[in-house]
């Protein structure tokens, strides 16, 4: 059944009778204003002293309850029932009864819409307004996009100075918004109108004087709305989202109904044209603003998607959204009122440093940017944020393409159309020399295009260029490379058990660092497989100093516990890079631990010189001269506070698996770089559903495919990266049924927990998962 929303709380939600001291609401939740400059200009720095004290807080200037906090704010959106969405679209500044009576005058009768509609009724309808949405549809928009952006960036090139949101991104967002509703290009001033007139309407402060004025306008969108949604009644074979609305009518008529494709229809236009524009002029201002950023991007156009993530991420358009609580409830710490109305601020969120490491900081090659919140969660995510990006890619693609030397004109005022929900510069003007303009010089420039991301980017897309400086050959095989930021960039630090990717020609390869957490430059070390499918090979026979590679991370999915009583370190072969990385970190601070180092013979061994500065803490066991490592006497008794972390060849760590199965389960920690996955066989596997709670949807998967396949083709993000189950990049959490485990990451207690998966190569052992998506 629908959510119940009880009558509005009082003013203030505070029983005063009953308190001895006054109103017991800080000063500072006293003093916010989300219209005034500081909250406008910044959201996310305005409300610092709410996430540090008090994240959440009652405003009586407001009459909300606002949540700044990443995890409070996530959790708002994963409960729609607790935490309704019925009032997204209202008023949030109450207007005058002239005002009310003119939108009455043109029979305004704005309805629920996938915004603010409340289940049962919202998700049957998102499922049957989906399809246009999916990747697979969303790519035939991308020459469109294309297209556009070329013809408006034609306009001012030559010109060598412009307002970006003037002259491009108001324009273009509007017209790809129209195309795919299905709207005639020519209704395009009268749109942009009413568009803004729509959004002052329900998130902004109208004077009152402006308040008829605003209505009026309001009015005749609806009523021209619905004049343009009849004329697609016309002839709904078209393309666009309307007309596939109006034929998925005929099929599901108490689905699709008319008053709510007439309600779409206003509200789509305003949902996928202004929060994309402001989310472009907000990426424009970032970047230009982080020169050194904007330089990398032009010099290197594979690092778009990432930057648009971050750009959403750390300056998106939407800053807040608002809910209203169907119970009494708790949101962190705080009791909530049933009644009481939410400021639900992503855009503080985002900047959690709870969440994210720096998160002032604006850091395109960030690991997590796509856990931001701008785009929602749950089962109200935005449905157009695929869209979004992809403009937003090629916007980027476009302007650092031809006019890389653009920059922003020095001293002018950024200022914002006051709401609480969608920010955006109202003007971001830009200044270059046309002499200077690329294509002036190499007409080329215009043919070249990089492939747009649709979706969330891959962990893969986050690379970085580094040289190699050393290559040393440090035992048979084994090749000792020194990496150096190819800018003179400090690379990011990083702890024991940590790796990096490489991409080696068409392949991309996972390697330990193995050097001093605090030095310059990054070492690692490479053992030629004599079955090498090439990465190796790649590194050994084509590498030389001086010569560029592309690289990924680091991450670490195989850290050390810190505390533990004694740590046993176990490397075989190659596997002595993550292990001697991690030696070296117990012995700097004194920590109990003993070094076991296997290898068929001492030539073949790495770093003995390094194993051998850990004196008695260290044994090398050589097969060749009789000392092979005896794994049952190591572990032959379970020992209290004891960790075990070993890297090396299959059997070694089989051996090892066998040996401590009598131990406390995590006890036995181990990491792989080869994966044993297999094309899927759909003689072997069976299809099975999955139920993604948060968004309420539930995707078949079939037997031909991955897990991840499955999700991205139902507009489910999830990051990946190496896609054969080694990095742990795709990990999900698990809610109900059993997993078929495949990956090489979880740990034997993890599997056996059975709380979470890696979605590109693990699958159900029965006929369903259920998943916290």
């Amino acid at each position: 059944m629908s959510a119940s929303v009880p009558a509005s709380a009082p003013a203030c939600p505070v029983d005063h009778a009953a308190l001895a001291g006054g109103c017991p609401v800080s000063a500072n939740a006293a003093a916010f204003d989300p219209f005034g400059s500081a909250y406008q200009t910044d959201p996310a720095e305005s409300l610092r002293w709410s996430r540090d004290e008090e994240p959440v807080f009652y405003s009586p200037e407001l009459g909300y309850w606002v949540v700044t906090r990443y995890e409070d704010v996530k959790a708002v959106f994963r409960d729609n029932i607790l935490f309704s969405p019925a009032i997204a679209l209202e008023k949030i500044t109450p207007v005058s009864a002239e005002a009310t009576a003119t939108l009455a005058r043109y029979d305004y009768a704005m309805a629920r819409t996938l915004v603010n509609e409340d289940e049962p009724a919202h998700m049957p309808r998102r499922r049957a307004l989906m399809d246009p949405f999916t990747p697979k549809e969303l790519a035939h928009h991308e020459a469109m996009v294309r297209r556009l952006t070329r013809e408006y960036v034609d306009r001012f090139v030559e010109s060598g100075k412009a307002d970006l949101v003037d002259e491009m991104l108001w324009e273009v967002p509007l017209t790809v918004a129209l195309h795919f509703l299905g709207v005639p290009e020519e209704d395009m001033a009268t749109m942009r109108k009413y568009s803004i007139a729509h959004t002052v309407n329900t998130w902004g402060r109208p004077a009152p004087e402006e308040q008829v004025a605003v209505a009026e306008a309001v009015g005749r969108f609806w009523q021209y709305a619905g004049t343009v949604l009849e004329k697609m009644r016309q002839d709904p074979s078209g393309h666009g989202w309307m007309p596939y609305g109006i034929r998925k009518q005929r099929e599901m008529p108490d689905v699709v109904t008319d008053s709510y494709l007439h309600s779409m229809m206003m509200a789509g236009i305003v949902a996928a044209h202004e929060t994309t524009a402001n989310a472009s002029a907000n990426a424009f201002k970032l970047l230009l603003e982080n020169r050194a950023v904007w330089e990398e991007i032009c010099a290197d156009p594979s690092l778009i998607p990432n930057a648009v993530e971050e750009c959403l991420r750390h300056s998106g358009s939407v800053a807040a959204w608002r809910r209203v609580a169907t119970a009494d409830t708790r949101i962190g710490d705080v009791d909530i009122p049933a009644g009481a109305k939410l400021l639900v601020v992503n855009a503080s969120a985002n900047h959690d440093e709870r969440h994210f490491e720096r998160p002032d900081e604006f850091d395109i090659r960030r690991p997590n940017s796509s856990d931001h919140l701008t785009f929602g969660y749950g089962s109200h995510q935005c449905m157009g944020k695929n869209l979004a990006r992809m403009e937003m890619q090629i916007f980027l693609e476009e302007l650092t393409t031809r006019l890389p030397h653009m920059e922003l004109v020095p001293d002018q005022e950024f200022t914002y159309l006051p709401n609480t929900s969608f920010r955006g510069p109202d003007h971001v003007w830009v200044q270059w020399d046309p002499q200077a303009n690329p294509e002036r010089t190499d007409p080329a420039v215009l043919h070249r295009h990089q492939p747009v991301t649709i979706g969330e980017p891959a962990a893969r897309a986050v690379s970085r260029t580094v040289t190699v400086e050393r290559l040393d050959r440090i035992a048979d095989d084994v090749l000792r490379l020194v990496l150096r930021d190819a800018g003179g960039k400090t690379l990011p630090t990083w702890t024991p058990g940590a790796h990096i990717d490489l991409d080696l020609g068409a392949l991309s390869r996972q390697y330990s660092l193995c050097g001093a957490p605090d030095a310059p430059s990054y070492e690692i070390a490479v053992h030629l497989d004599p079955e090498s499918r090439g990465g190796s090979r790649y590194i050994h026979e084509q590498l030389e100093v001086g010569s560029p590679l592309r690289m990924r991370g680091p991450r670490n999915h195989f850290a050390l516990d810190p505390g533990a009583e004694h740590y046993v370190f176990v490397a075989g072969g190659i596997g002595i890079t993550p292990v001697l990385a991690m030696a070296d970190h117990a012995r700097a601070r004194g920590w109990s631990y003993e070094l076991h180092y296997c290898g068929r013979n001492r030539s073949g061994m790495a770093y003995l010189e390094r194993v051998a500065g850990h004196g008695d803490r260290a044994a090398l066991h050589v097969s060749e001269e009789g000392t092979r490592i005896d794994l049952a006497a190591l572990l032959a008794e379970p020992a209290p506070g004891v960790q075990i972390y070993a890297c090396g060849p299959g059997r070694l760590l089989a051996g090892l698996e066998d040996a401590s199965r009598n131990w406390p389960d995590g006890a036995l920690h181990v990491e792989h770089f080869t994966s044993s996955l297999a094309a899927l066989d759909p003689d072997v596997e069976h299809a099975f559903d999955l139920e993604l709670r948060d968004s309420g949807l539930t995707v078949r998967v079939e037997p031909t495919q991955t897990v991840l396949d499955a999700l991205r083709a139902n507009n489910i993000d999830v990051p990946s990266d190496c896609e054969e189950g080694l990095c742990g990049s795709c990990e999900v959490a698990v809610l109900d049924g059993e997993v078929d485990h495949r990956d090489t990451v979880l740990t034997k207690a993890e599997r056996a927990a059975n709380r979470q998966m890696m979605t590109c190569c693990s699958r159900a052992c029965g006929d369903r998962l259920a998943l916290r998506l």
